[in-house]
């Protein structure tokens, strides 16, 4: 990645690094570029939710939303995503506001009652561990540590993970029960998945019987161009590779209304479907079906989400514009530094030398610039190469944004010059 500079031009660089990164340091910023959370204008966007289901007190099958029961969720929140996230209306679930919460409850349903094809629970067994497409979400892999499952590091790759790699350790370990994807702008790259590389998860040889594709589509409607991603159903091709039970498709509207009061979203193979419902009734007599109501209004059908989604993007698409824009003035032909352009999503993945973005983040912190831990994107917080970070521009004004893009620069080039100089 680096340029090769003579002694005298490396000297010169660096000196003025230092210098722009004493100005930066004195300007007592206190700037946060952590979480990929909405902005308070676009949570502006859903401000109608607050005022709804204004007295309606029955969904559209009559049941009364204010009582017990309907663990399914209400049939017209489930028709407006079904199309959205690619699954069957009679096999979606909607439930509360958290797809986490979701993900969080199959990995504890599989530790502890036995999934379709499965010979034995989780818990029972003396290993489990599962594939972790890296960079990749964070949250992802603190649900692992949280219950010792072990997490083996597949790389990315344009169209996806690395299906032989992934190919090859599905078939020879039967301890390895399921792969973490996101399939669309994936978290933190912006990579959407080849149609080839759904085909093959889908058809993929497991050694376990009960593995399982935590398809996290959080993404779903989140573009940030007028040619929005397409990705192939994934709960399709399984069924027509014969692994009908092999998807668990998550998803939410989490950064579409209310990141803290929404709708998250399950779907699967009728078995599968049964199995969480089963487990699910353990917990819960029903989720809050006036929140799905009131979603269902406002939101109407897939072509309202469709409509709400331009609007998100009028207000992140200028944010996203301005970090490519900084980061190639700043960055562009230094040979310090390469970076994603996302097509949709919420973040961008910056990429330092070797070695350089622990420092990276420490340094941009002392000027009061918070970044994402360098390591976040990998597993146990581990990045071997030291080099990735992890950029989240939707929540800062733009031009709180836009300053701290430029001392996250002054950074980069502070510190690839120091490594290189040494």
């Amino acid at each position: 990645m680096t340029t090769e500079l003579s002694a005298d031009a490396l000297s010169g660089l660096l000196e003025q690094a230092r210098k722009d990164y004493q100005d930066l340091a004195g300007r007592g910023l206190s700037l946060n570029l952590t979480r990929g959370k909405p902005a308070p204008e676009q949570l502006d966007l859903s401000a109608d939710l607050l005022s709804l289901p204004a007295g309606q007190r029955t969904a559209a099958d009559g049941t009364d939303v204010r009582n017990y029961g309907g663990l399914q969720g209400l049939l017209e929140i489930r028709e407006i995503f079904a199309e959205l996230l690619q699954v069957p209306v009679g096999q979606l679930l909607a439930a509360g506001n958290s797809s986490l919460e979701l993900m969080h409850d199959c990995l504890v349903h599989a530790l502890l009652s036995v999934l379709p094809g499965a010979e034995s629970r989780w818990a029972g067994q003396e290993r489990i561990a599962f594939l972790c497409p890296v960079p990749g979400y964070d949250r992802h892999f603190a649900l692992c540590e949280r219950f010792g499952i072990e997490m083996i590091p597949v790389p990315m790759t344009a169209e996806g993970p690395d299906m032989a790699v992934v190919e090859r350790l599905a078939a020879e370990d039967p301890a390895v029960k399921g792969i973490w994807c996101v399939p669309k702008y994936s978290n933190p790259d912006g990579v959407c998945y080849s149609d080839a590389t759904v085909a093959r998860l889908a058809a993929m040889s497991t050694a376990a019987p009960d593995f399982r594709i935590f398809w996290d589509n959080a993404y779903a409607a989140h573009h940030l161009t007028d040619e929005p991603a397409e990705i192939a159903d994934l709960l399709a091709a399984c069924a027509d590779a014969g692994n009908p039970d092999r998807a668990f498709v998550f998803g939410s509207t989490s950064k579409i209304t209310f990141a803290g009061a929404g709708v998250a979203f399950f779907g699967s193979s009728p078995a599968n479907v049964q199995w969480l419902l089963a487990n699910n009734a353990k917990r819960s007599i029903g989720p809050d079906k006036v929140n799905q109501l009131r979603h269902a209004l406002f939101l109407k059908d897939a072509d309202g989400v469709r409509a709400h989604m331009e609007r998100q993007r009028a207000l992140l698409q200028p944010k996203f514009e301005s970090v490519a824009r900084i980061l190639e003035a700043e960055l562009g032909g230094t040979g310090l530094a390469r970076w994603t352009d996302p097509k949709g999503g919420y973040f961008v993945t910056l990429e330092v030398p070797d070695g350089c973005a622990k420092e990276v983040v420490r340094r941009a912190a002392e000027a009061g610039i918070v970044l994402t831990p360098a390591g976040a994107t990998h597993p146990y917080g581990d990045d071997p190469r030291d080099a990735t970070i992890r950029i989240a521009p939707s929540y800062p004004g733009l031009a709180e944004l836009e300053q701290a893009i430029e001392g996250l620069a002054v950074c980069v080039r502070l510190v690839g010059y120091e490594q290189q100089a040494s």
